[in-house]
């Protein structure tokens, strides 16, 4: 495919909403975070888990839609990325963000359950203000090491673009 086709597809695939991701991935991180939590037998009704006397309620924030599309950017902003490799480097990408927010999300609860709300809080918002970017973009970093992947987000597509609108 020619590049300007190319370019053209993955800029428009970049507007997908970040609700999209929410939508993808709340029903889905309530349940995993359920069966990871069952020995303190959790009920779940709609988007809240009971444990005991405790209700967690997973807002939009909890299923972290932004860490997805945000990482949805960096695979469809960086260029020479066959199709094939790009699709490994969303799936790997999601899972291992995935993977990593329910981790969180049990060892918050774990916290709550065990040692009360303060430190529930307390690693809350350190995973919320800090390390979930972190994460992110290690997660890039890895991928990237994996596939060999050499062109630099956003900037080599923006090289390529002002070639190709001062030859003309």
């Amino acid at each position: 495919m020619k590049y300007p086709h190319n370019f053209l597809i993955r800029f428009v695939l970049c507007f997908l909403p970040p609700a999209v991701f929410s939508l993808l991935f709340t029903q889905i991180t309530i349940y995993f975070s359920y069966i990871m939590l069952y020995v303190y037998n959790p009920i779940i009704e709609g988007n809240i888990l009971s444990i005991k006397d405790l209700k967690f309620e997973f807002v939009d924030a909890c299923i972290i839609p932004y860490a997805y599309y945000f990482f949805w950017g960096l695979c469809l902003f960086t260029k020479d990325i066959m199709l094939k490799t790009r699709i490994k480097m969303v799936v790997y990408g999601f899972a291992m963000i995935f993977a990593m927010n329910v981790i969180r999300i049990v060892l918050v609860i774990y916290l709550a359950i065990n040692h009360g709300l303060v430190w529930f809080n307390i690693i809350h918002m350190f995973f919320w203000k800090f390390l979930s970017g972190v994460y992110v973009a290690l997660v890039w970093i890895i991928l990237i090491k994996i596939y060999n992947i050499n062109s630099v987000p956003f900037y080599d597509d923006l090289k390529t673009l002002y070639k190709l609108t001062k030859n003309k």
